[in-house]
């Protein structure tokens, strides 16, 4: 939560100690203070903005789409934009679940060349940009289902009989945990820089000294921690990111010269936090997973294709493609490395990422 960011970033300023003589009473005054009512008025976001920073992100998709919110259970919704066009419709659509953070348009480099040869649907995770954002279970394991179910009652409600899932980071995580429930409406799984593959080491190496600010900054910025220092500095949320962030920038600019991205970015995070709590509860320290997926690969069906797609650059390890390549000897596994990509290797080396894709969903009818 933000109180834990201060505390941390008061201790990296050298006042451990009044830390802990004032932190029991912040914890219980300020701390009820912190209510989402006033957020709005402290940080300068609204649905109403991050719908039309989203719409801004869609600008230069060529392809006609339609967005729509999909009910499912407890007065839940799902933002969904579908791109189908008349001659693919009758092949197996592909569902795009982004990772920690992010949203729909996020895939603005990747709808157009995706959607030429089948219907494409991508979502806003349940607690994640336009979408509702509930209670999620403080354990990981009930998140974790609740995802997932939310996955399986948009499907059911977009009346997709089968699916090839394409999920990146957290939502290549939530991709497999949704195949081992429900295998027999997947075709395939892609898996784009997941998360939460390898349990964390027990060696002195992981635990070696990470310096103060690096993990002040981290707890703040990294793809892998909540953001709720992005809520915590109020109105100078979009210039941080613009700051901190300006590879988003990069990453689109061949679509974007201003600031059109680090404001989707922005306001994609200072909603009331949801998704963002639900992740915080399904991760250990340094973002490993609570509930690492290579020690449930077993309950995959052998016969669900995989491919998993790393860029070059990334600092994620993929080590875990490996892993569960050797896993599953009998399956299909295929490993791709796409050249000069980071973690967003869509955004990256979108043209090369697009046409992989379209290779591996070729022997997909």
């Amino acid at each position: 939560s933000g109180f834990r960011v201060v505390q941390r970033m008061l201790s990296v300023v050298g006042v451990p100690s009044l830390v802990s003589s004032v932190w029991g009473y912040v914890d219980t005054t300020v701390r009820w203070c912190w209510i989402p009512n006033w957020l709005p008025s402290w940080c300068p976001t609204s649905q109403i903005k991050l719908q039309t920073a989203e719409d801004m992100m869609m600008r230069c998709v060529d392809s006609t789409f339609s967005k729509q919110f999909i009910p499912i259970s407890n007065g839940n919704r799902l933002w969904t934009l579908t791109i189908s066009s008349e001659c693919v419709k009758d092949k197996t659509p592909m569902v795009l679940l982004h990772g920690f953070g992010g949203g729909v348009g996020l895939w603005a480099h990747n709808l157009d060349a995706l959607s030429q040869r089948r219907p494409v649907f991508a979502l806003d995770l349940l607690g994640f940009g336009q979408s509702s954002r509930p209670l999620f279970s403080a354990d990981a394991q009930g998140a974790e289902d609740q995802f997932v179910e939310s996955i399986e009652q948009w499907r059911a409600k977009m009346g997709l009989e089968s699916m090839i899932l394409l999920g990146h980071n957290l939502g290549g995580y939530l991709a497999v945990s949704y195949s081992m429930k429900y295998p027999d409406r997947v075709k395939h799984i892609l898996l784009v820089e997941p998360w939460g593959f390898p349990e964390r080491p027990n060696t002195e190496e992981a635990d070696r000294p990470i310096p103060v600010w690096i993990k002040a900054l981290g707890a703040m910025f990294s793809p892998f921690n909540p953001l709720a220092g992005l809520r915590l500095v109020g109105p100078l949320g979009p210039t941080l990111v613009q700051t901190l962030r300006p590879d988003f920038k990069r990453k689109f600019s061949s679509m974007f010269s201003d600031n059109t991205v680090s404001e989707y970015i922005y306001h994609l995070n200072v909603q009331t936090p949801s998704g963002e709590t639900a992740f915080k509860n399904m991760t250990a320290h340094y973002g490993w997973a609570k509930r690492p997926m290579l020690q449930r690969m077993n309950q995959l069906r052998p016969e669900i294709p995989i491919t998993i797609i790393y860029g070059s650059r990334s600092s994620i390890d993929s080590n875990s493609g490996s892993a569960i390549k050797k896993m599953r000897p009998h399956s299909h596994v295929e490993i791709i490395t796409i050249r000069g990509a980071g973690h967003y290797v869509y955004a990256d080396q979108p043209e090369d990422f697009n046409h992989r894709v379209l290779q591996v969903c070729d022997k997909v009818a």
